[in-house]
């Protein structure tokens, strides 16, 4: 069998194929990107499941629209009208099969082979795969504690043919790093003088548990702007319910387009489930849950380090969302220190895949939302005691 090249140039996910080997009972594992299930509110989307059936009957079991239930939509704009002031409307919001379909079909849209992506580096790794498939040029741009370098955006930004910029403003996955209020204004008038579109990728916005809500980079502010939101971190990730929001017409018509080809329409009968439970329930009385148990679950992490690491290993500390980013600053391996840890039955990602041209990185993510405090301090300790 002869495959394409693109296939053949994209990765298998490393996290993926990392959660194969960490899912062993005695494995401590802050590995994956995984919202706690007792976060999950079952008896409600239960209740949910019940009345959307009983209010809508067949509705739910038939082919729909590809733009998305029309209720789910307009709940959506109106969200994003209260909470960040912005002028969106239902026929700005396309529903996605989470956002990763949404990078997917973006990338389809706009990038031809050879053409340029810009992306945080570290950048998310779920968003180079995506991006991958369509054969693209990565001009990494470094993070920094408050967001992208600007002398290498701008730099990045004058290179031929660059169509995208990919960002993850708000506790960046894989750094747990925000941008600050003054570079993301920054960024925005730098961005303003290129043709290109804006992506800000926002699943973790919501779960804040420190400091204030800060305005998007270019949502509400640049014609080409993208905003990209899902409900797998505050409600269910197992729906695979995401959306895309833009005033761009054009560019909507043709992801709409593309994503007709992909899957004529995402999942109705989850489309109406999760509508139902926003709907009738206090939404943000669950988010509130959701934070006070990532915050305190986040510190656990963040004292375990302060207590057993060695001086030499740096580390951030977000103000929301779900991971940490530490850095071996003698220059250790993250791949060595990985299988190492794994013998001492603990797990992390390797800084690796999240950068689109380096290797053998002395970098590495945890995840602390998915463990309690308890077995958080004792898989660091564990970690500590190799590092």
């Amino acid at each position: 069998m002869q495959y394409s090249e693109r296939i053949l140039k994209t990765p298998s996910s490393f996290i993926r194929n990392i959660l194969k080997v960490t899912e062993a009972e005695d494995v401590i594992s802050f590995a994956g990107g995984l919202p706690n299930p007792i976060s999950f509110p079952v008896d409600a989307l239960k209740a949910s499941v019940d009345h959307a059936i009983t209010t809508n009957g067949s509705r739910l079991f038939q082919y729909s629209s590809t733009q998305g239930y029309a209720p789910l939509r307009e709940y959506i704009a109106a969200k994003y009208q209260r909470v960040h002031g912005l002028d969106v409307h239902a026929d700005d919001v396309l529903i996605t099969t989470g956002s990763q379909q949404a990078l997917e079909l973006i990338s389809k849209v706009l990038i031809n082979k050879g053409d340029g992506i810009v992306i945080e580096e570290p950048g998310y790794l779920g968003a180079i795969q995506a991006f991958t498939l369509c054969e693209p040029t990565f001009h990494g741009v470094t993070l920094e504690h408050d967001g992208l370098n600007l002398e290498e955006l701008e730099k990045a930004l004058q290179q031929p043919n660059v169509k995208i910029l990919y960002t993850v403003p708000n506790f960046q996955n894989p750094t747990g790093l925000t941008y600050s209020e003054e570079k993301r204004q920054q960024i925005c008038e730098i961005v303003a003088k290129y043709d290109v579109a804006l992506i800000e990728d926002d699943p973790y916005g919501e779960l804040r548990f420190e400091g204030e809500t800060l305005p998007y980079i270019g949502a509400g502010k640049l014609e080409n702007s993208i905003l990209l939101g899902s409900f797998s971190k505050t409600v269910t990730p197992g729906m695979r319910l995401g959306f895309m929001i833009t005033k761009n017409k054009e560019l909507l018509q043709h992801v709409e387009t593309a994503k007709q080809a992909s899957d004529l329409h995402t999942n109705i009968f989850s489309q109406y489930i999760i509508y139902d439970y926003l709907a009738n329930n206090d939404y943000m009385a669950h988010v509130q849950k959701i934070i006070a148990l990532y915050k305190n679950q986040a510190y656990a992490m963040l004292d375990a380090m302060q207590e057993f690491f060695p001086a030499h290993v740096e580390y951030t500390r977000p103000e929301g969302g779900m991971f940490i980013w530490a850095t071996m600053k003698d220059g250790t391996s993250a791949l060595d220190v990985f299988a190492k840890a794994m013998e001492q039955k603990v797990a992390f990602v390797p800084g690796d895949p999240f950068y689109t041209n380096k290797t053998n990185v002395n970098t590495m993510r945890l995840n602390y939302t998915n463990a309690t405090p308890e077995v958080i301090r004792e898989g660091i300790q564990r970690l500590a005691s190799i590092l």
